[in-house]
């Protein structure tokens, strides 16, 4: 009779075959940035379906991303540092203060941060206030950003987030919009309402990629 798999064996066999797997496909990753940011550090701020997007991120020895302490969060981590972004674990359910704070401490220090703004678990589309906080907190300023390519070798998987993947050598872009700063001294309301903005920002990005993205492609 075969013994009980050790679920950490698992992980551990799923996190190096996807780290080596992202190690070839990063090979062949074709990717544009638009209106790339020369401020730093900042927040960027995307959803968790546009997660493969950070690897065109220029800065990403300097870049700090929190992933949920989870199996799933255990082998995106792995995939992560391999793409040489820094990882900092945790959610808003499991570690998510002391994860919060490790991001502060980053763009404290001229760091910058990733944030999907949807994630954990969605609902997709929805942004959370964390990256709100944090941004009052830092001062530092939140940049939204969105992935896009209308080639089906883009694929979307069955997921809650819809999550992008590039097949081999696809053309995506990464556009960048207008920094979102949230005073040191906005109220709850306040809070609400730049949340709102940063969502309407990002709907609206995404909207202007889709819409533009031969002419962003060819004249970038």
């Amino acid at each position: 009779m075969f013994k009980k798999i050790d679920k950490r064996y698992v992980v551990s066999v799923l996190s190096f075959l996807v780290k080596w797997f992202y190690a070839f496909e990063s090979l062949f990753y074709n990717c544009k940035n638009i209106n790339y940011p020369e401020q730093k550090p900042v927040i960027f701020a995307l959803w968790h379906a546009h997660q493969c997007a950070l690897y065109a991120n220029k800065d990403r020895g300097s870049l700090n991303v929190m992933i949920s302490k989870s199996n799933d969060g255990d082998i995106i981590a792995a995939a992560t540092e391999h793409m040489g972004i820094k990882v900092v674990r945790g959610s808003h359910k499991r570690s998510g203060a002391s994860a919060s704070l490790a991001l502060i401490e980053k763009l404290e220090q001229g760091e910058s941060a990733a944030i999907t703004v949807d994630g954990p678990r969605g609902p997709k589309g929805k942004v959370k206030d964390g990256v709100i906080n944090i941004a009052k907190l830092t001062q530092m300023p939140i940049i939204p950003m969105t992935w896009y390519s209308p080639s089906k070798w883009l694929l979307k998987f069955d997921t809650w987030d819809e999550f992008r993947f590039p097949l081999l050598g696809v053309k995506t872009i990464a556009v960048y919009g207008e920094p979102i700063y949230v005073p040191s001294d906005c109220s709850k309301e306040d809070i609400e309402m730049y949340r709102q903005k940063l969502e309407t920002a990002l709907k609206d990005l995404y909207k202007y990629a889709e819409e533009n993205f031969e002419d962003l492609i060819k004249n970038n």
